[in-house]
């Protein structure tokens, strides 16, 4: 069935079985407007600094921590905000309350939906705090392609979320837009990337005004050149690209051949991205960064390669309008 723009995944069988940059972060870029993309983690799935990673300066300092990789959208065009996250990290409680404090409404642990992109930790593990022992959320519907639904309603912890209604599971059809809001609309997109328990999306976001692309996990562009997608045409077609920069180059872990690694390197990107005119290279944010990516790093030379071929890195807290 059918509910505001969604399809509802409950059935009776689910049921049953279930610029040069400096040591700290820029501020961030504060915006008044109607609809906004707030930035809530730039991180590979893990965050910064990593589990097992004792020597990373960021355990003693903590402006250079950063979030799993998450957005949000806010829609204040109503007496109260509306909100809705894109991913749910292991870091969703740090991130909720930031976007409480960017869009804060009267129940701080509501969002108005949750976009999931596939099954990898850092997409999904923090639905588990919408559950009774933490939030004891009501009815929040989570948007995924069929996969993803199947695989959190038929696997614990996630099937309990789905049979005490914490969670609605809102399967959405590749290519087919969901409604928001008035101007405001999200419509997923297959992309080809390790699909061990679930398909693997991307998202654009369209607003009243401007249009974002989020594809946070790839395995590489020339795949899907293969299926006959290009991203140069699809952030032609948008405001501005928020693109997969796990890895910035072949080497960046010591000891290891990153050659096969399923994600484009940042360095490959910029150099297929060479023949874009300035205003299309402008649109792309780099995001989703490994704790070993010198981009994270504030005084690295490939921060500055980045700026200077005319790309952006995306900072947590950066908020455009929609």
């Amino acid at each position: 069935m059918k509910r505001a723009g969604f399809s509802i995944a409950i059935c009776a069988s689910v049921l049953a079985a279930c610029a040069p940059e400096t040591s700290t972060p820029p501020p961030a870029t504060k915006v008044q407007c109607d609809v906004s993309l707030l930035v809530l983690g730039v991180a590979q799935d893990a965050g910064k600094p990593q589990i097992g990673n004792p020597d990373d300066p960021a355990w003693d300092d903590p402006s250079l921590r950063r979030h799993a990789t998450s957005i949000a959208v806010i829609d204040r065009r109503g007496e109260t905000p509306k909100r809705w996250l894109f991913e749910a990290t292991p870091d969703i409680k740090e991130q909720l309350h930031a976007l409480n404090v960017a869009a804060p409404t009267p129940n701080p642990n509501r969002v108005d939906g949750v976009f999931i992109t596939h099954a990898h930790i850092g997409h999904y593990a923090g639905l588990m705090m919408f559950g009774h022992e933490a939030a004891g959320a009501e009815n929040i519907p989570v948007y995924v392609m069929p996969r993803m639904g199947d695989f959190l309603a038929e696997n614990g912890p996630w099937s309990q979320l789905v049979r005490y209604f914490n969670i609605i599971l809102a399967i959405m059809d590749e290519d087919a837009p969901e409604q928001l809001g008035k101007n405001l609309r999200v419509t997923p997109f297959l992309v080809p990337h390790r699909q061990e328990f679930s398909e693997v999306a991307g998202f654009r976001i369209d607003g009243p005004e401007k249009s974002a692309l989020f594809i946070p996990d790839i395995d590489s562009w020339e795949d899907w050149d293969a299926e006959g997608v290009r991203i140069e045409d699809k952030i032609a077609d948008v405001d501005i690209a928020y693109l997969d920069a796990t890895f910035y180059a072949d080497g960046e872990i010591p000891g290891r051949d990153m050659s096969g690694f399923p994600h484009p390197f940042v360095a490959h990107s910029m150099e297929r991205f060479t023949p874009l005119p300035a205003e299309e290279k402008a649109k792309v944010r780099f995001i989703h960064m490994n704790h070993t990516n010198p981009l994270h790093r504030p005084d690295e030379p490939e921060r500055d390669a980045v700026a200077e071929a005319g790309f952006r890195i995306a900072e947590e807290g950066e908020e455009r309008c929609l």
